[in-house]
């Protein structure tokens, strides 16, 4: 027993020096969380409103409506849709969107993963427009959602948005997509604005970093209460819709969740919750949806890249 006491300790010692790195990395992903979900709130107030939410309604300053825009608001993912756009463009190898499609299917299909993946997503989610004047890929954004983007909106949760511009709210999307991108889909749908990741650009060009991380799971919720408080809204007033359960942050910071399209882990969530379901897939069962869809993105993503690559030889 002697012998073995300070290895006892040896191990204990290890433990306690392993525990304080988890406890480190947990605050600091909270922190780049925290930092992400201001980021987006800050930029959303920037970009300023559209036009009032309807004008023949009377204006309900205090409740609002946010919603998930990629299978929420959108068919498939936005980012797939633009990557296609600028590949189209040769805005970039086929190399760079082959290892960008990998990494946006690792994100969306993985959706909790380890600290490692999240933080090599991270550091590679918009490396591709590093160096790009912002009012370049801004122009190109309102091209492709003309091309590609318009016609997969949801009918269903398009009428669901009206519905809260017609009651005099405001309406954001909240999306892990680029925050450019998401305030043109916005604007295109006339609605209020948008949360989204936040590039970091100097003198009008992207570096390739990220202010804090990814506009995902925790950073919604914080971008949402961020701003709450900046637009004097009160949280119990507002709904938010989402398919995703990487959304329950946000779904549970709001009076009123409501599943759209969810996929099968969201939608345990919500019986359990008592939230509402909404579901506008026809011709498919509900519970196929979710991973099935963003493998036939990521395939879709492998596809251009193969047509890219066609195309050069």
């Amino acid at each position: 027993m002697e012998h073995g006491e300070p290895e006892d300790d040896g191990r204990a010692q290890v433990a306690g020096v392993a525990e304080s790195a988890d406890v480190m990395a947990a605050v600091s992903a909270l922190d780049r969380s925290q930092r992400a979900g201001e980021a987006a709130a800050a930029a959303a107030v920037a970009a300023g409103e559209t036009p009032p939410p309807s004008e023949a309604a009377e204006q309900d300053l205090t409740a609002a409506a946010f919603f998930d825009v990629d299978n929420t608001m959108m068919v498939g993912a936005s980012i797939f849709h633009f990557a296609r756009g600028l590949a189209a463009r040769k805005f970039f190898t086929t190399s760079d969107l082959a290892g960008f499609a990998w990494q946006q299917l690792k994100f969306r299909v993985g959706g909790r993963e380890d600290k490692t993946g999240i933080a090599g997503h991270r550091d590679t989610a918009l490396s591709f427009v590093a160096g790009r004047p912002v009012e370049e890929v801004v122009e190109l954004g309102e091209e492709i959602y003309d091309e590609l983007m318009a016609d997969r909106i949801w009918a269903g949760t398009r009428a669901l948005a009206q519905m809260h511009l017609d009651a005099g709210q405001r309406v954001w999307l909240v999306t892990a997509t680029p925050v450019e991108l998401a305030l043109i889909i916005a604007r295109r749908l006339g609605l209020t604005g948008a949360l989204g990741t936040v590039a970091e650009s100097v003198d009008g060009h992207y570096t390739g970093r990220l202010v804090g991380e990814i506009l995902h799971g925790p950073a919604k919720a914080h971008a949402v209460r961020a701003l709450a408080v900046t637009e004097g809204l009160d949280l119990r007033r507002c709904t938010a819709y989402s398919d995703s359960v990487n959304d329950v942050p946000m779904l549970s910071a709001v009076g009123t969740a409501v599943a759209v399209n969810p996929d099968s882990e969201l939608r345990d969530v919500a019986k359990e919750q008592g939230w509402q379901i909404r579901d506008f897939r026809t011709g498919r069962r509900a519970a196929r949806i979710g991973v099935p869809s963003v493998l036939g993105a990521g395939a879709l993503a492998g596809a251009v890249a193969a047509g890219v690559a066609y195309r050069k030889r």
